[in-house]
């Protein structure tokens, strides 16, 4: 519980008031079609909320708490305009993957565990970190013109709206089969169906999605955009959640 506090009621939205005060967007953004612009009040409450979030961490451990300093300070390097990490299409997307997917995993494998183990399984790491670099894309996707604007060449500019679509199915079906791997091992094949099922109605989406674009790549736009990140994270809570509940009554 305090895992989910600090990373869903802290970390997350600080890390998004952050950015939405660095980017200052005149256009949709995440679920917002016309988002208001940032005070400098904001910039305070963000800091508050992250002190906040290393100090409750602690509670977890000292590794917990490091790993939630080290994820804030990656989010801020990503969005800082001294940094600016985002700017970089490769460099922007693999801090994404690394941070906001594999570090979160550790961190939330070890403060979880009984004995705050250190030694996470790599495979379902990885499975994590791709599942988040398969989708982050799409969320870029609707945005070129105004990142152009700031001086940012996103992956999915560098990709092309096309070539976006192309990369993010690759990714994901590499996740999937890392995902057979880790329950295949664990002699849990049922579980990996259960996930197959969950994430159907995303995949299909996504299918039909791509197959708007590739006729009109207007259809690359906020609303489709929205409806992806609604789905994908309904079915990804859903698809855990069942799983959490099945693995608890065995």
């Amino acid at each position: 519980m305090i895992i989910f506090f600090v990373l869903h009621v802290l970390v997350y939205p600080s890390s998004n008031g952050y950015n939405s005060y660095m980017d200052r967007d005149q256009t949709p953004i995440g679920g917002l079609r016309k988002p208001l612009q940032p005070s400098r009040q904001l910039f305070f409450v963000t800091v508050v909320m992250d002190i906040m979030a290393v100090a409750i961490a602690c509670i977890v451990s000292l590794y917990f708490a490091a790993g939630v300093l080290l994820y804030i300070l990656a989010s801020r390097a990503y969005s800082y305009r001294g940094i600016r990490l985002k700017k970089y299409p490769v460099i922007g997307y693999l801090t994404v993957v690394v941070f906001q997917g594999a570090l979160i995993f550790f961190i939330s494998y070890h403060g979880s565990s009984a004995s705050k183990a250190l030694h996470v399984p790599l495979t379902p790491m990885i499975a994590a970190a791709l599942l988040i670099g398969g989708y982050y894309p799409l969320t870029q996707i609707y945005q070129h013109e105004e990142d152009r604007r700031d001086g940012i060449l996103s992956i999915s500019m560098f990709l092309g709206k096309k070539g976006t679509f192309v990369f993010c199915g690759g990714i994901f079906a590499a996740a999937t089969l890392l995902m057979f791997i880790t329950f295949y091992e664990q002699d849990r094949l049922a579980s990996f169906y259960i996930f197959l099922g969950c994430m159907l109605p995303m995949v299909l989406f996504f299918l039909n999605w791509m197959r708007k674009v590739w006729r009109n790549e207007a259809e690359a736009n906020f609303k489709n955009s929205l409806w992806m990140n609604v789905l994908a994270s309904c079915c990804t809570a859903i698809c855990f959640l069942t799983l959490l509940i099945l693995r608890s009554v065995e």
